[in-house]
């Protein structure tokens, strides 16, 4: 990853999925343990498949991130400690980290592990870069509310207060600022913020104005946004300088991560090749039809809420 060549980041919730992700063109892969990651419903990978994990990525060029991307409790403390040694040990490129005191213990007893800031600590503006590189991490994952106005006003990353940027290009999108949903803890007593989000956002639900029932018709999600899809937006994403591009998705299939890991390798590498050309009609059909609830830019053009929530799917 250079800072003309910016990085494709896949998800991976198990083995197929990361294989499929290293055919498909990623960088790099990130993946989580049964513990302290944001997709605990994901397959997720074992301690001990940890060092082959890397062993496979490194062996084939690409780089592994690990997930521990939920808050910690104080009295979790000494199993965070463990796992963070046992990352270092298995060579684990970097750990994606939503809670300030992991960070302050991974610098503690693991301070050559390179620490990334998860969209979870809801980074939105470039004071909160410049806070998480004086807290000592090396990227910073913005939040996906952002729009590529917003995006132009983070400094380089070679800027004193400036870090490298990492920003989510595909994949599912909550209704609620990255990191802040509290719908699930609230309605069914599982915290989004540990890793168990119940999806609230994707029930359907009633609406009454003035006390009255409204029909909705076929628009009973009402609060489910569509899904981001920002494959034309890739070659003005890398000309503002953004080092990583990521695809949500460890709880999809191996076919899932195939078809959109290689649109976006697509996307890129024409950008890259000063080639830059709208996704074709086949690709746009791949990503349509491998899983979507409708797609559109998110919110790189702005804020535009009957975009975000069409209301027709849930889950």
């Amino acid at each position: 990853m250079t800072p003309s060549q910016p990085e494709l980041l896949a998800p991976a919730g198990d083995w197929d999925c990361l294989k499929a992700a290293v055919r498909a063109g990623a960088d790099a892969v990130y993946f989580g343990l049964p513990a302290f990651n944001a997709r605990l419903r994901a397959e997720n990978f074992t301690e001990q498949d940890l060092p082959e994990v890397m062993d496979y990525l490194h062996g084939r060029g690409r780089r592994g991130y690990l997930t521990m991307n939920v808050l910690i409790f104080p009295s979790e403390l000494a199993e965070a400690e463990r796992l963070l040694r046992l990352a270092s040990s298995a060579k684990v490129d970097a750990l994606i980290v939503q809670d300030f005191g992991l960070v302050r213990l991974a610098k503690a007893v693991c301070p050559d592990l390179e620490l990334h800031a998860s969209t979870q600590m809801t980074l939105t503006s470039p004071e909160g870069v410049a806070f998480a590189r004086r807290q000592g991490l090396h990227l910073a994952v913005l939040a996906r509310e952002l729009s590529l106005r917003e995006l132009a006003k983070f400094p380089p990353a070679t800027d004193p207060s400036g870090l490298p940027l990492e920003v989510f290009v595909h994949g599912a999108l909550c209704v609620a600022y990255s990191g802040q949903c509290l719908t699930s803890e609230v309605l069914g007593r599982r915290s989004a913020n540990r890793g168990e989000c119940a999806q609230a956002c994707r029930l359907p639900y009633s609406l009454e104005v003035d006390g009255r029932p409204k029909d909705l018709g076929d628009r009973s999600y009402l609060l489910s946004p569509q899904d981001l899809a920002a494959v034309d937006e890739i070659p003005e994403l890398i000309r503002m300088g953004l080092r990583s591009f990521k695809i949500e998705g460890r709880l999809k299939s191996p076919d899932y991560i195939t078809a959109v890991t290689s649109v976006y390798r697509s996307a890129i590498d024409r950008a890259l090749a000063e080639q830059p050309a709208p996704a074709s009609p086949e690709d746009r059909y791949r990503l349509e039809m491998t899983f979507s609830r409708g797609l559109f830019p998110g919110w790189f053009h702005g804020v535009d809420h009957q975009q975000l929530v069409h209301a027709r799917f849930g889950k």
